[in-house]
């Protein structure tokens, strides 16, 4: 494994990282999906013998039951040390409580405790925001996790999807304020959503910001042959939410035939070759990777010593169309009603 440096920070990660959303007792998250913790840690443990030690998790992922997996197994299998925890807060913990859940000073620094305790270790190495919370003030928020950061509960700060201009506002309250700052942006970006490219990704370059990728196959549309994907246990959950992802356009189908067809070209697997074109940004970082079979994680690092030429990513790039963004919004309902009002968006 050959590690690199997290944007400008002189953090070492593997360029691929494990997500944990995928690991979490069923009863207390995603009970079609998700893996027990007898069924995870043989994962976990493969991904660090593969010399993966980049791990993202999140209080809400199965309300906690994800970071207790992780942690236990980390503690098992891993020097403390050599590895790099990520997980995030913003989302309700507690539904319908005070406080239960945002980005209020009160929710991060409880929040904080809480994961540590789940995750069993003294401090994170990233300590993220799971996107913004409109009903608190932004330097409310940042100075908040700048508290975190100088009491040694996380080593540095992250992002998620939000749109660029909210991005820089925060880069900017951040110098301004001489609070920690952001190193790394949690983003959705892949061959089949590429918007991020217009904004955001020249931002994070522009400031340093690496970019750790979620959805990185498109919930497996760039996996396997069009439309098989939706067959899947994890688009049984995804509901209306995937709908706002990806628009099923007719591009996706050339996209993803062309996938197929470079893959069979080359010997390699269909994710090989998307993760493989994700590295052609030097902006990206690290896929978030949510295997849940070891055959995920062998082609995740398989997909680092592959090269997509410049013929193999025109091919890739150029049926691509544009479509809406809405990657800083988190709320399906919010969304619907944007939707309504763009003319034609269902045909989109």
């Amino acid at each position: 494994m050959r590690y690199i440096k997290l944007g400008r920070t002189g953090l070492d990660v593997s360029p691929v990282a494990i997500g944990a959303m995928t690991y979490g007792e069923p009863d207390r998250g995603h009970p079609v999906w998700s893996l027990d913790e007898e069924a995870s840690r043989p994962l976990i443990k493969h991904a660090l013998e593969a010399g993966i030690n980049f791990f993202d998790t999140a209080n809400l992922y199965s309300y906690g039951s994800s970071e207790e997996i992780l942690g236990r197994a980390l503690k098992d299998y891993a020097n403390r040390d050599d590895i790099v925890i990520t997980t995030k807060v913003r989302h309700a913990m507690r539904p319908g409580s005070p406080n239960g859940g945002g980005l209020s000073r009160k929710a991060i620094m409880s929040e904080i405790d809480h994961s540590l305790r789940r995750l069993g270790t003294d401090y994170v190495d990233v300590f993220m925001i799971h996107r913004l919370d409109s009903d608190t003030p932004l330097e409310e928020t940042l100075e908040a996790l700048h508290d975190v950061v100088k009491s040694g509960k996380a080593r540095y700060l992250g992002a998620s999807s939000m749109h660029a201009w909210q991005f820089a506002k925060a880069l900017h309250l951040q110098e301004r304020h001489g609070w920690a700052r952001f190193a790394t942006l949690q983003d959705h970006y892949n061959l089949l959503a590429r918007e991020e490219e217009r904004e955001m990704l020249p931002l994070c370059a522009d400031e340093g910001v690496a970019t750790m990728i979620w959805s990185p196959l498109a919930r497996g549309r760039l996996a396997r042959p069009y439309g098989q994907a939706n067959d899947g246990e994890r688009a049984a959950t995804d509901g209306a939410y995937a709908d706002t992802l990806y628009t099923n356009a007719d591009s996706d189908r050339q996209i993803i035939d062309e996938v197929g067809a470079i893959a069979d070209a080359r010997g390699r697997t269909r994710a090989q070759i998307a993760l493989a074109w994700l590295r052609r940004n030097p902006v990206v970082a690290a896929p978030v990777v949510g295997a849940r079979t070891i055959r995920q994680i062998d082609d995740a690092v398989a997909s680092l010593d592959l090269d997509i030429t410049d013929e193999e990513a025109r091919r890739l790039e150029t049926p691509y169309t544009p479509r809406h963004d809405f990657q800083g919004i988190s709320d399906v309902r919010e969304l619907e009603r944007i939707k309504a009002r763009i003319p034609g968006y269902a045909n989109v």
